[in-house]
Order: structure tokens, then C-alpha cells, then sequence
């Protein structure tokens, strides 16, 4: 027999609604953005999906340590963290544009890609988590 959490209607059904509702922004967000970004910049690095990255990152730093914090609720996680950012966010796009440069011979493009796109993550996530602490914590 299933929990209350398992039934339709029951708070898994609530869940998954919002994570819905934030990949429902998320996503436009991130295709809209991209393009914006990518049309500033005559260039072969994906502008666009860095951008993007390193704004989830930031923004899931933020929602998270608002959660530990206390100040935000696990189903704000839900609808910002795992919806708006898991559709905001691309490691798969990331993954495709940086063997695609390896593969077009712009090797030093692919690195710094992969390099500076982890780094500027990390950086936004702790910057997130910082910030958070400092307004709640």
C-alpha cells in the first residue's frame, strides 16, 4: 500500500505540477536567451549556453541556500530549483557544442568552454549560496 504522497491528487501530484510550472518558463527562457546572447557575438563559442549555465547555477545557489537558510520552502526548491533551473540549465547542449568544437578544430575553444563553464558554475553556485546566507542566514 502507497503513502498519501503516492495517490492521484495527493502532495506527489502537487510536486510534480511544480516542477512543471518552472520548466514552463525555464525552458523558453533558455532558448530565448541563448538566441539573444549568441546573435551579440560573432563568435564560434557558444555564448548562448554558457550564459544560460552559469545563470542556473546561480539562481539554484540562491534557491538552495534560501532553503537552508530556512527563508524559502522545499516546494520553492521544487518550482525554482529542479523546474526553471533543470529546464534553464543544459549540460547535454554543453556536451554536443564542446565535442563540436573539439571536432570543427577549435580545440582551445572546446577547452575553455569546458573549463571556464564548470568554473563560472561552481562560482555562480557558491556566489548564490553567499548571497543567500548573507540576506537570510
Amino acid at each position: 500500500m502507497g503513502t498519501r504522497g503516492d495517490r492521484p491528487g495527493g502532495e506527489a501530484s502537487v510536486h510534480w505540477l511544480l516542477v512543471i510550472a518552472g520548466a514552463v518558463v525555464g525552458a523558453p527562457a533558455r532558448y530565448l536567451t541563448d538566441r539573444a546572447v549568441q546573435a551579440r557575438h560573432d563568435s564560434v563559442f557558444p555564448w548562448g549556453t554558457f550564459t544560460v549555465n552559469v545563470i542556473g547555477c546561480l539562481v539554484l545557489g540562491l534557491v538552495t541556500g534560501a532553503v537552508t537558510e530556512g527563508a524559502a520552502s522545499s516546494q520553492v526548491q521544487l518550482l525554482l530549483g529542479t523546474g526553471l533551473c533543470g529546464a534553464l540549465t543544459t549540460y547535454s547542449t554543453f556536451s554536443y557544442e564542446t565535442l563540436r568544437l573539439a571536432e570543427d578544430g577549435a580545440r582551445l575553444f572546446a577547452v575553455a568552454n569546458a573549463v571556464g563553464s564548470v568554473l563560472a558554475g561552481l562560482g555562480a553556485a557558491f556566489a548564490g549560496t553567499a548571497l543567500a546566507r548573507a540576506l537570510w542566514g
